[in-house]
């Protein structure tokens, strides 16, 4: 796992924490992953009781997965990384957490999957997923791009593409704008026979609502749609801008991850595509080698 220990028989817990999950991993250096436990989001911007009770109830699931006791809880090194703790009110709030562990090391959710993304190394990442938001760590240098939020940004994430997707329906069933594929399809989502019956189901609804639409707009660009495929552009234009700015920090690897990498990846501009390397290991992964990583520095 790229660090070398004198204690062997140290045990580390990955907690990778977001906003629809948070999932722990035991890690052995003898064993390697014995232990997992997923419970739900951690995000300190949604509430920090909800966080700490996620970490908890995660943790414990872990625990009894690797067979461990809850008096083996102490013992363990925690890395974690959450989301939202780039506000630093809230990263303090976290450090000061009365925690159940040996010791913790907070740093986050972007950071711990870049770390995982390239095992440990340095290098960068762009997380596409219903949200969108590019980071890179290379030496003491670290750069986050984007990650603004669904409304205020996000452009080319999925709650991105799909929120396109129904303005331009909406439009077209008004008579304002061409006419697509996509309009039958979303009506088609919804069930619904009109442009009232759309309104009906995204009034106020979340990133995620909009993000199932994602999956209509990729499949029309790829069947030719004319409206998909301006859309899709426009999107993979803003991750190929936002992985240049990224790029500027030199790092010697890029991966991208989250369930729209994939087919985003061939609306790249070539001279980003090509550089794209597949993740080596998932964020919780990368939370134990951050664990590591800083235990071995600290007990140095």
């Amino acid at each position: 796992m790229g660090v070398n220990l004198q204690n062997e028989s140290q045990l580390f817990i990955g907690i990778d924490g977001g906003g629809s999950k948070c999932r722990a991993t035991i890690y052995s250096p003898k064993m390697g992953v014995i232990g997992t436990g997923v419970a739900g989001r951690a995000n300190p911007l949604h509430g920090l009781e909800q966080t700490f009770e996620s970490i908890r109830q995660s943790t414990d699931l872990a625990i009894a997965d690797a067979n461990l006791t809850q008096a083996d809880i102490k013992t363990l090194v925690a890395g974690l990384g959450l989301a939202g703790v780039n506000v630093p009110r809230l990263y303090q709030l976290i450090n000061e957490w009365q925690h159940p562990f040996a010791h913790m090391y907070l740093t986050t959710d972007l950071h711990t999957a870049c770390i995982g993304a390239h095992n440990g190394e340095d290098g960068a990442v762009i997380i596409t997923g219903t949200g969108s938001c590019g980071y890179a760590h290379v030496g003491e240098q670290s750069l986050l791009v984007g990650g603004h939020g669904f409304a205020l940004g996000d452009k080319g994430s999925g709650a991105w593409l799909g929120q396109q997707a129904a303005e331009h329906a909406l439009l077209n069933l008004d008579g304002f704008a061409e006419d697509s594929q996509l309009t039958q399809l979303i009506l088609a989502h919804f069930n619904v026979t009109d442009a009232i019956g759309i309104v009906e189901n995204l009034a106020g609804q979340s990133s995620s609502t909009y993000a199932k639409l994602a999956r209509l707009v990729i499949q029309s660009a790829e069947q030719g749609d004319v409206v998909a495929i301006e859309i899709v552009k426009q999107g993979a234009k803003y991750i190929s801008d936002m992985a240049r700015k990224l790029f500027t920090l030199e790092p010697r690897r890029f991966s991208m991850i989250g369930g729209l990498a994939e087919p985003l990846q061939k609306w790249l501009d070539s001279d980003v595509g090509q550089q794209v390397q597949p993740a080596l290991a998932q964020p919780e992964i990368g939370a134990i080698l951050f664990a590591q990583q800083q235990y071995s520095k600290h007990q140095g």
